[in-house]
């Protein structure tokens, strides 16, 4: 396994430390006047979540971990478990609710989504950076309201609520950026 020393970390790497994957999240390096350079970073567990701050020597080696990511049909799911193929190969994995959180918000049943495997267990869900959904409830549009940042929340045919502008209808399909959760436009 390759070896990465804190002095060479940059955003997104990912590492192993204390038997975690960790990613980084933020990074800087401070040379003080006195005293020894660090690197201040912000790290998160990968497969547990958290995020956190750690100040490093720019010395201290660590060991890269390999992250496969793999896109995969989101299939459909059962009792808080969340079922996709691997279009490829057939093969079907199970995630649950924890690992898919973030992402199946904004993912319906036969979408490709992108998931992350360390050592061969899947530990997460990446919806697409912009995904078009179906409005299934919302008040409905007063025409020629178009005030300047006004929002009504809508419900998407995932079941999430997003806020959207006045003029947009129930029936609509709108596109919306995944990484925000933000509304981005109507689709004709």
């Amino acid at each position: 396994m390759a070896n990465i020393l804190a002095g060479d970390f940059r955003k997104g790497m990912t590492f192993e430390m204390d038997g975690k994957v960790m990613c980084i999240v933020d990074f800087q390096h401070v040379k003080p006047g006195k005293g020894a350079a660090f690197v201040r970073t912000k790290i998160r567990d990968v497969i547990a979540g958290g995020v956190v701050e750690r100040t490093f020597n720019p010395t201290d080696k660590f060991e890269l971990a390999h992250i496969e990511r793999k896109e995969m049909e989101y299939l459909y799911n059962d009792e808080g478990l969340y079922y996709f193929m691997d279009t490829e190969t057939y093969e079907q994995i199970t995630l649950n609710k924890e690992a898919v959180e973030e992402a199946i918000k904004f993912v319906k049943e036969n979408m490709m989504v992108t998931i992350s495997f360390y050592k061969g267990n899947a530990f997460s869900v990446e919806a697409p950076n912009f995904v078009e959904l179906l409005i299934t409830y919302c008040e409905p549009g007063v025409k020629g309201n178009t005030a300047t940042g006004a929002t009504k929340p809508a419900t998407l045919e995932t079941g999430y609520v997003i806020q959207v502008p006045l003029f947009v209808n129930e029936g609509e399909t709108i596109r919306v950026d995944t990484r925000s959760g933000e509304y981005m436009s109507r689709v004709q």
